[in-house]
């Protein structure tokens, strides 16, 4: 049967940046699941461009455990690789291509283990979820967790393998991306006072984000078991104005925050959009009526923090040999399956200081340990009730 290696070798051949479709790596993961007699499930977006993929082995019925990755990859464009993105190349112990450590090594363990999972009946039920556009948002697998949240037959938890050098991790921050846009009046410059400069509001507007962010970073609002332990806000494009003598009459920018699982990132948008509402919109319509400030959600997903005290940690600790637990600074999809009653953690192989980088890898050492992970796993599962 295919290892860990082998596997992951064809995963990486699939270019799944986000941008493009990921159903040929969905296709490949179904017909190899069903040649061990398992059906999947294809849950696709609109325009039938993408799938999630979820197929369940074992009992039928509520409980047991969900392994779960994202397929989509950041692009490799732009950045000085030395060797083949869509090609993997061993070097060192080391294997080298996009997606290696984020995260097609882990989806290469699992499906590695299916063969293990087979071999005895299982006591509970083992789900394998595949997802789309994680990498834009966590869009894609919405679907699914709609779908498992009104199923009689649910899991009771979601081990995802995002890298984190197989440690045990039980939390991350949620995200809110935001843009905004201001609309105000041009005019010639020789004459400002007499239109609504656009950068200058959007100026204030960013100024303001800077003054919420700080109450976000008081030492009463920390939380230490994060990096950083507060919220962040940050402001990460801006656009606005045509030439120098002309009062802009646009400007753009987007903004994120990254919230502690205990906040909640929509006060942060809510507190701008008043302030510019209550005090911003009144002066510029004071000059013309028809300027405006208008906001538009990017992308949101919710943070995560699963109680130490849990099943799903105890299970955690047993598969990873620790009890060690941390957090990551990166987001996952593990608040929306924790939202719809599927209590989450993350173990995965690689580290996300390659993920995201040229020459991202995945070591040798890394696999292995992920293939031990899940053996334990399978021996959990295989248990007698």
């Amino acid at each position: 049967m295919p290892d860990s290696r082998a596997l992951l070798e064809k995963l990486i051949a699939f270019d799944t940046t986000s941008r493009e479709s990921n159903l040929a790596l969905i296709e490949f993961v179904r017909d190899y699941l069903a040649g061990f007699g398992i059906a999947s499930q294809l849950l696709f977006n609109a325009e039938r461009t993408k799938a999630n993929l979820h197929a369940r082995l074992g009992p039928a019925g509520p409980g047991g455990v969900m392994l779960s990755g994202h397929s989509d990859v950041v692009p490799a464009d732009g950045q000085a690789w030395s060797v083949p993105p869509f090609s993997m190349t061993e070097r060192d112990g080391k294997l080298y291509g996009r997606g290696t450590a984020d995260m097609k090594g882990y989806i290469a363990c699992v499906l590695a283990t299916v063969p293990a999972f087979l071999a005895q009946p299982l006591r509970l039920p083992l789900h394998i979820a595949i997802s789309y556009d994680e990498e834009i948002g966590c869009l894609g697998v919405r679907s699914l967790v709609e779908q498992l949240r009104a199923s009689p037959e649910r899991p009771a938890i979601c081990l995802i393998g995002e890298p984190t050098a197989m440690r045990p991790v039980l939390g991350h921050k949620g995200k809110l991306a935001m843009r905004c846009q201001v609309h105000g009046a041009a005019c010639h410059s020789a004459y400002a006072p007499q239109g609504v400069n656009a950068i200058e509001y959007a100026a204030r507007l960013i100024g303001r984000l800077g003054e919420i962010g700080e109450r976000l970073a008081a030492p009463e609002r920390q939380d230490t078991r994060f990096d950083p332990p507060y919220s962040t806000v940050q402001t990460g494009t801006i656009s606005g104005g045509r030439a120098l003598n002309i009062v802009p009459a646009e400007c753009q920018f987007d903004f994120e925050v990254r919230a502690l699982p205990a906040d909640d990132p929509q006060q942060v948008a809510d507190e701008l959009q008043d302030y510019a509402e209550r005090e911003l919109l009144p002066r510029m319509r004071a000059v013309q009526a028809d300027t405006a400030i208008r906001f538009t959600p990017l992308s949101a997903y919710p943070g995560l923090f699963t109680d130490a005290r849990s099943e799903a940690a105890e299970l955690l600790a047993l598969l990873s040999g620790s009890r060690d637990f941390s957090t990551v600074a990166f987001g996952t999809e593990g608040g929306l399956f924790d939202e719809a009653g599927i209590a989450t953690v993350i173990c995965g192989p690689g580290s996300m200081d390659q993920g995201h980088k040229p020459d991202e890898y995945v070591s040798l050492d890394q696999l292995a340990q992920c293939d031990a992970m899940l053996a334990r796993l399978v021996g959990w599962l295989q248990q007698t009730a």
